[in-house]
C-alpha cells in the first residue's frame, strides 16, 4: 500500500536538498536548511524538502546537517554545545534558523525528508511528527537513529508511521540480495524508499537488479546528489523514482512532463 507521502505528488520526485541556495545566487548569504532555503524550493515548485536535524544544548531539534558549527561558521563547537537563540542569531543574517517544529508549521503544504544526524534525536522528535506523518519521511545513515525516530513517533500516538528510507545497512544488504538474486522481502519490510548515490567510490550502489528489486516490493529509488540536467534525464530514463538535487529548480524544469 502506497504511504500517503508519495501519493498526488509529481514522478519523479524531486527533492530540494536542504532547500534550495544555489538558484539565489552564490553571494546571496543564504545558508542551507534554512527558512529562506526553504521558501525558495517552495517558490519554484518543489514538494519535498530534504533536510536533517541535530539536536542543540536545549534539547530543541533544529534543522542542520553537520555536527559542528565549522563549515558554515568557522567555530568548531558542537551544535549540541549550542543554546537555541545563539544558533538562531547566528542563522538571522543567512536566512533563519528552523527547528522541525517551525518548518511544518511554516511550509503547512510540503513534504519533508528528514535525515536524523544523531542518537539524541529520535525521542524529541517523534512528539513532533504526530501529526504530519502523512507528510514525512524519515532516514538516516543509522538504520537504529531511523527506527527509534519512527518508533518514538508511534509511541507519542501518531496514527500513521511516517514513511521511511533504509539506512546504509539495508541499503548493503539489498544491494548484495539482488546481486544474488535472493529476496529482500524481510530487508524490505516497512521500507518505503532507498536514497543511495549512484556510486559510492569505486562501487556502483545503483544497479538494474538493486532497482528492479525495490520496485517488485513497491519501494521507490531516489538518487542523491544530481545537479546536472543531463544526468538528471539519464537517471529519469534509468527508472529512478527520485532525484535529490541542490537544483531543484533546475530538476522541476528538466523533468518536467
Amino acid at each position: 500500500m502506497t504511504h500517503p507521502y508519495f501519493e498526488k505528488a509529481r514522478h519523479p520526485r524531486v527533492l530540494a536538498h536542504r532547500g534550495l541556495v544555489t538558484a539565489a545566487g552564490e553571494d546571496s548569504g543564504v545558508w542551507e536548511n534554512s527558512a529562506a532555503a526553504f521558501a525558495a524550493a517552495h517558490a519554484a515548485g518543489a514538494e519535498y524538502i530534504e533536510t536533517d536535524c541535530q539536536v542543540t544544548a536545549d534539547g530543541d531539534v533544529v534543522l542542520f546537517h553537520d555536527e559542528t558549527l565549522q563549515r558554515l561558521t568557522g567555530d568548531p563547537r558542537a551544535v549540541r554545545e549550542v543554546r537555541t537563540r545563539e544558533l538562531a542569531r547566528i542563522f538571522a543574517d543567512h536566512g533563519g534558523l528552523l527547528t522541525v517544529a517551525d518548518a511544518l508549521s511554516s511550509f503547512p503544504t510540503s513534504r519533508f525528508n528528514i535525515d536524523v544526524k544523531t542518537a539524541e534525536a529520535p525521542d524529541l522528535i517523534g512528539p513532533l511528527l504526530v501529526d504530519h506523518t502523512h507528510r514525512v519521511l524519515v532516514t538516516s545513515f543509522s538504520d537504529a537513529n531511523r527506527r527509534a525516530a519512527i518508533a518514538s513517533t508511534l509511541r507519542a500516538g501518531a496514527a500513521l508511521r511516517p514513511a521511511t528510507s533504509g539506512g546504509s545497512r539495508t541499503i548493503a544488504a539489498l544491494r548484495s540480495l539482488s546481486a544474488l538474486r535472493f529476496s529482500p522481502a524481510r530487508v524490505l519490510r516497512e521500507i518505503d524508499a532507498l536514497q543511495i548515490p549512484e556510486r559510492h567510490s569505486r562501487l556502483r550502489i545503483l544497479t538494474p537488479a538493486l532497482l528492479r528489486a525495490a520496485h517488485r516490493h513497491d519501494v521507490e529509488v531516489h538518487v542523491w546528489t544530481v545537479n546536472d540536467a543531463d544526468d538528471m534525464r539519464r537517471l529519469a530514463a534509468f527508472g529512478v523514482d527520485g532525484i535529490v538535487s541542490d537544483r531543484a529548480d533546475l530538476a522541476l524544469a528538466t523533468l518536467a512532463g
